[in-house]
């Protein structure tokens, strides 16, 4: 197994993600950020789209390999997976995950899979609101979205664990003061 890392960066809108990818891409040397958002097009031909994106993405990671260099996502094909679990997508993504999946955990890299989540869901309220003002119609959607999020992220991550003991997954539950929070991320990822 190769040194470098594959850490991938997980959980729904609200939990942390930037805040957690920041702080290793920082604090952890010779690692590079990618912040992906998949396609807003969730009709079927997006279906293709994605899976175009997705599998030239693994074909670039793969060139990576042996290269000295820690890979970081904010958010990969998993969120495809979960936004099509959750009907938010027009298709049923499940066929290309598996592929997907099965590609990614072969990768020649110490694979990480951190799910970020909130033990106390009412913090969704407070992450979501924009600039204290009185939460909106649109505030609320996200927080239902984000709790429905959460539990697919987290029966996501119990799946993988069970599957491929190439990747390591970690649920942090990301309620806790930002000290403690970098402190087990630095234990998960030994830096």
């Amino acid at each position: 197994m190769a040194n470098s890392k594959l850490i991938v960066v997980e959980g729904p809108q609200g939990a942390g993600k930037t805040t957690v990818t920041d702080f290793i891409r920082h604090g952890l040397k010779y690692t590079n950020l990618y912040r992906l958002c998949g396609t807003a097009d969730s009709t079927p031909t997006g279906k293709q789209k994605a899976k175009d994106m997705y599998f030239d993405l693994l074909e670039y990671i793969k060139k990576m390999e042996n290269k000295s260099i820690n890979l970081l996502f904010d958010r990969t094909f998993f969120t495809e997976e979960i936004y099509s679990r959750l009907k938010f997508k027009e298709y049923d993504f499940s066929d290309i995950y598996e592929k997907l999946l099965d590609e990614f955990s072969k990768l020649d890299f110490d694979i990480y899979y951190i799910n970020l989540y909130l033990s106390d869901t009412n913090l969704y309220k407070t992450r979501l609101e924009r600039s204290g003002k009185a939460i909106t119609e649109y505030a609320k959607f996200n927080i239902e979205s984000s709790i429905h999020q959460q539990e697919q992220y987290l029966k996501m991550a119990n799946e993988l664990s069970k599957k491929y003991n190439t990747i390591k997954v970690f649920n942090v539950s990301n309620d806790t003061d930002e000290e403690a929070l970098k402190h087990k991320i630095k234990e998960i990822l030994n830096f």
